[in-house]
């Protein structure tokens, strides 16, 4: 199933991403750059990584933050982790990660 929505990004006041569970390093490198790039005008970004296995989120999440690591306002952002599971009568697991940008 595909499902199409667009809006603008001053429509939201936290914008929120997915992380596929089958995407590789290049989409976190994706990832990395837009969250940065949107960290310009919101104050914080939510992303739920998923995988088919319990330690596929985490293993995202910390590539995902040692690329964020290497930009120039690298210093300028916390991460902070949020809810973490698994989903009923299904193979995925899920971790929420909210990335703030410090004032």
């Amino acid at each position: 199933m595909r499902l199409e929505y667009g809006f603008a990004l001053d429509e939201v006041a936290t914008p929120r991403f997915a992380v596929e569970a089958q995407e590789g390093i290049g989409k976190l490198f994706t990832l990395a750059t837009l969250t940065m790039n949107v960290l310009e005008s919101h104050e914080a970004v939510e992303i739920v990584f998923h995988g088919l296995n319990p330690e596929d989120p985490q293993r995202k999440i910390a590539s995902f933050k040692q690329i964020m690591g290497t930009s120039s306002s690298a210093k300028q952002v916390t991460f902070d982790e949020g809810q973490a599971g698994s989903i009923l009568a299904s193979s995925s697991s899920y971790q929420w990660l909210v990335v703030k940008r410090q004032s």
